[in-house]
């Protein structure tokens, strides 16, 4: 049986209710001790630069910022899509400690013995 688990992610500010719950899941897998990774694409990669998840607070919720600093530091990983980074312009110096900008064939070889995965 896996202990791997992949919350994607392609919203950010756009749809902070979105970003939210799928951080709050990705800490629930942690927390069942599966190797987590979330997969930040389209918008969602926003996320991986200093300061846009600040101010994020769904009701209800633990604040964005702070939920993602948490998965970090109970060992989950967080990938950005390198293509849909450049894409949007941001600045690789400016990357949220943890996070890994990485081209698909990392979350492929991450999830090729089998990972259940959700998508927000």
């Amino acid at each position: 049986m896996t202990r791997k688990f992949v919350v994607a992610l392609s919203r950010a500010q756009d749809d902070p209710d979105r970003a939210t719950v799928a951080f709050t899941l990705a800490n629930a897998a942690i927390g069942c001790d599966q190797e987590t990774v979330v997969f930040l694409s389209s918008d969602g990669v926003k996320l991986a630069v200093e300061g846009e998840a600040a101010g994020i607070a769904e009701p209800g919720f633990t604040p964005l910022a702070e939920l993602m600093r948490k998965f970090v530091e109970a060992g989950g990983q967080i990938y950005a899509c390198l293509p849909c980074f450049n894409k949007r312009g941001l600045d690789a110096s400016r990357v949220v400690p943890g996070v890994m900008i990485v081209g698909g064939a990392k979350l492929v070889a991450f999830m090729a013995d089998g990972a259940p995965s959700v998508s927000y």
